[in-house]
């Protein structure tokens, strides 16, 4: 972009990427905890297992930081899913600090069986977008994640430089 899009003109909350993305996961926190309601499993526990599934994050550290927790909250869930048989841990070859996740044959099932529940939900809520428009809202948001972090990360190493 050339040109900055905000300025104290047009910037106001419902304009603003960080209220509507704030709203937005509010809703569909609210929305989709109450899909899980009836099931022992809750809705962050199946993002665990399916990222997991889907190398989204292969770590504890790396669950807890694309679910936005703390590590320990995220050990703590991990244990509980280990304890289910839903997960396993493996220590890593090559660094034995690191303790790689993978999903058991139980986890993989009730990862899958689960998954109809929240493409319902999706379903529904782009009920009025064509597939077109879906599959752009998709990318744009993929590049709207990269672009954030990106961001974070070229902040955290200012900070690293300013602090060496």
């Amino acid at each position: 972009m050339s040109r900055p899009f905000y300025h104290f003109e047009n910037f106001e909350a419902r304009n603003s990427l960080g209220y509507l993305n704030k709203r937005l996961f509010t809703l569909i926190s609210q929305a989709v905890e109450e899909i899980f309601a009836d099931q022992e499993l809750s809705f962050v526990q199946w993002v665990a297992l399916v990222s997991v599934r889907d190398d989204v994050a292969d770590t504890c550290a790396g669950i807890a930081r694309h679910l936005g927790h703390d590590s320990g909250a995220t050990t703590r869930m991990i244990d509980q899913l280990e304890r289910r048989g839903l997960l396993t841990r493996n220590r890593c070859k090559t660094d034995r600090r690191v303790v790689r996740l993978g999903l058991t044959a139980q986890g993989r099932a009730v990862a899958k069986a689960m998954t109809p529940r929240v493409m319902t939900f999706w379903n529904a809520v782009l009920k009025d977008f064509s597939h077109a428009e879906t599959t752009q809202l998709i990318a744009l948001l993929t590049r709207l994640l990269a672009s954030m972090e990106r961001e974070v990360a070229d902040q955290k190493n200012g900070e690293q430089e300013e602090t060496a």
